[in-house]
């Protein structure tokens, strides 16, 4: 089997609070009389809470201290973890749970590399706190993606050659972080006509057919 492992990004793959982060940033953005948009809100995927906070302040002529900068992205952050607590394992399709069985019943380990730092609370919410062999996210890194650190971690957390790791990611940050920590990628959502990822997910559990197709081989 040419992979041992599969290391999910989170928001985008296995749930879906791009609609909580874009209520968030909202309401700061309203706060601060700054223009918002779906399109700049797009801008943010895959990226940590301060390079999105950048992302907005560019809309505005003021200039913005680090203690500002701190303050509205702590605010954000509160909103944001406010609205999750209407997630519950309701919220998890019924594909992504197939596909991560499949994946488990197909020998492989699974991780979680994602740039949030609510990550392990998103999880807890859907109730899969303890089903993957490794998390990594915002509270280990010093460098968001496109640096491969989060996902290089959840290989060493796993103990699992980075070569022999494979990432489904929906951003293109995350398809960068993938290829530079060694690693091929799949990608899924708007990510896939990017052309970047060795392969190309209509749904999650499309992830299957790659790896029975690998291990066939």
């Amino acid at each position: 089997m040419r992979y041992q492992a599969v290391i999910f990004d989170l928001d985008g793959v296995i749930c879906h609070t791009d609609e909580y982060h874009y209520l968030a940033w909202k309401e700061i953005a309203g706060e601060l009389k700054i223009p918002y948009s779906r399109e700049i809100n797009d801008r943010m995927r895959g990226i940590d809470r301060m390079a999105s906070l950048d992302v907005l302040l560019e809309g505005s002529d003021m200039t913005f201290s680090a203690e500002m900068k701190d303050h509205y992205a702590n605010k954000k952050n509160m909103i944001y973890r406010n609205l999750l607590n209407n997630l519950s394992p309701k919220n998890l399709d019924p594909d992504v749970m197939e596909t991560l069985t499949g994946v488990r019943a197909g020998g492989l380990k699974l991780a979680i590399g994602s740039s949030s730092k609510n990550t392990k609370f998103i999880l807890d919410r859907l109730g899969l706190g303890t089903f993957f062999d490794a998390v990594s996210d915002g509270t280990d890194v010093t460098h968001a993606k496109p640096n491969p650190e989060v996902f290089l971690i959840a290989a060493k957390r796993m103990a699992v050659d980075p070569k022999a790791c494979l990432v489904v990611e929906d951003a293109i940050s995350g398809i960068l972080a993938a290829k530079a920590a060694g690693m091929d990628a799949a990608a899924i959502g708007e990510a896939s006509e990017s052309g970047l990822a060795k392969y190309k997910l209509k749904r999650l559990s499309d992830l299957l057919k790659i790896i029975i197709k690998i291990d066939i081989e």
